[in-house]
Formats: C-alpha cells, sequence, structure tokens
C-alpha cells in the first residue's frame, strides 16, 4: 500500500502538494481537519509521517505547532518549502459583483488581505481547509460564494477562477515540515538541525548560547520563543540550524546541554532548497 502521509486538509490542499512533492509516488494522504487529529494519528501510528506547514514568509510562524511537535515527541525527519499562489474561485457563471462570501482557511484569508478589501461587500468567513471550501462549493453548486484555494482545487472540482494569485506578497513561500514518530538513522547527509531548550531568567544567557553555536560553525537560520504555560515569564526557544559538517552539530549540541535546561533535539535532516 504504500506510506500514509497525515496531512492537514483534503485532497488539492496545499499540504497536499507538499506530500506529492516530497514523497513522490507509492503513498496515500491521510486527510485530518485539524493539525491536532494530524498529532493523534502519527502518534497513534494510523500514519507513518505528518506534513505539517510550520511558518509562512508573511504571517509568520505557527506558534502552536511548535509545541504539538515538542509535546507529542515527533522527530522532524525532513522539510518543504511550498510557493503558495492563492486563486479566488467561483462556480462557473458568475462574476465576482455576485459574489457575497469567501471561505477559506483563516491563514488564507490574511494573505490576501489587500485584494480583499477591494470588495468590502464580500463578507470573510473562516473555514477548516482551502481545498474543502472548493470541494463543497462544487459538490454542493454554491452560488454566491467563492474559495480561496489552489489552482489544482480549482481544476480538480470544475470551478472558475475569476482572480489569480490574489495573495498580497507575490513570493509567498510556507516551510513544511516532514515529522516522524523516529529520528532519520539512514545515515545519508544531514545539514540541518532543529533543537528546543530553555534559559535561566539571567542576562547574556541566550547571547551567550548563541556565541557558541557560532564559534562551532552553525548557522541559525531560525528562532522561535514560545511561553511554557505552566511557569509566567519563562520560555522555551525553539531554534534552527545549518551546518557544513555532522561533528560541528554534535560538538554544539554537547556544550548546548550544559549550558541551557530542557534540551531536546527535534531532528537532523536534509534543508531544502528555496
Amino acid at each position: 500500500m504504500g506510506k500514509i502521509i497525515a496531512i492537514q486538509g483534503g485532497a488539492c490542499s496545499y499540504h497536499h502538494m507538499v506530500s506529492d512533492a516530497y514523497f513522490k509516488e507509492n503513498y496515500k494522504i491521510n486527510e485530518c481537519l485539524t493539525f491536532d487529529a494530524l498529532a493523534d494519528s502519527l502518534s497513534a501510528k494510523t500514519s507513518d509521517f505528518a506534513v505539517m506547514a510550520i511558518e509562512n514568509s508573511i504571517a509568520g510562524s505557527i506558534i502552536p505547532n511548535y509545541a504539538i511537535v515538542d509535546q507529542n515527541n515527533f522527530s522532524v525527519v525532513g522539510e518543504h518549502y511550498l510557493d503558495i499562489q492563492h486563486q479566488f474561485m467561483v462556480l462557473p457563471g458568475q462574476t465576482i459583483e455576485e459574489i457575497t462570501e469567501v471561505h477559506s482557511h483563516p491563514m488564507a484569508l490574511l494573505q490576501c488581505k489587500v485584494f480583499l478589501k477591494q470588495y468590502p461587500h464580500i463578507k470573510l468567513v473562516e473555514a477548516e481547509d482551502t481545498a474543502l471550501v472548493a470541494q463543497r462549493i462544487s459538490e454542493l453548486k454554491i452560488k454566491g460564494i467563492a474559495a480561496i484555494a489552489s489552482v489544482l482545487a480549482a481544476k480538480t472540482y470544475g470551478l472558475d477562477i475569476l482572480a489569480e494569485s490574489v495573495q498580497t506578497i507575490k513570493h509567498n513561500q510556507t516551510r513544511f515540515m516532514v515529522l516522524s514518530n523516529t529520528p532519520n538513522t539512514d545515515g545519508n547527509y544531514y545539514d540541518k538541525a532543529s533543537i528546543k531548550f530553555e534559559l535561566d531568567h539571567k542576562r547574556g544567557s541566550l547571547a551567550a548560547l548563541l556565541n557558541v553555536m557560532s564559534d562551532c560553525k552553525l548557522s541559525l537560520t531560525k528562532i522561535q520563543s514560545l511561553p511554557k504555560i505552566d511557569t509566567p515569564w519563562r520560555y522555551s526557544f525553539f531554534v534552527d540550524v545549518t551546518f557544513d559538517d555532522l561533528n560541528d552539530f554534535k560538538k554544539a549540541e554537547q556544550l548546548i546541554q550544559i549550558m541551557a535546561t530542557h534540551f531536546k533535539v527535534l531532528g537532523i535532516y536534509k534543508q531544502a532548497t528555496l
């Protein structure tokens, strides 16, 4: 049967497109309405891997998804960048003046804010997934409601695209993590790692740790803080680093374990090309 990949959303969603690009063939998607459902599927091993959006070049980090990776002890085994091109689509035979509502994922609506402001008569309605909205409009023959989704969704569900690439910033990329219950152990070439740690609340502690990374020839590509729910004003840090030699990362790992608390390697993997 091949690998089963948990995705947030349905067929023709952006998560589905990433699965297709990353796994290429011999896989089946497990459609999950929410990221929590995706996590449950991977934890229960009803899926072999999961594809999960983690940050967007316009809207920034998807903060709750960092907690999902950490709390479920998932391993990051890969990543993929997808150029997100949002299309404004409707049931055939309608004009944009006839549309009273547009439904899509909240992130997609946010990314198309400038375009949508041109049409104040159109109400914005948040939905669980971009492609599922397109599918619903098609199957139920709903007029007066538009979807914001991918070209693939429009083609698959027979919808007319009234406006192309309606995202505010035309080069709109989302980074997706590929997750597993077990870390990479196949011995392939890896040049990126995701880690998590906590620090004592004292001056210079983060700066000192970042200096160690630099001394060990690591390049910092992302740092994200997340508040600890049970400890006010304490934070966990999620950091992505790249390196030319895995031994440099291993050396930094040993030092960071001494300097930080609750240190965890979330994954070592090959960085994706932008």
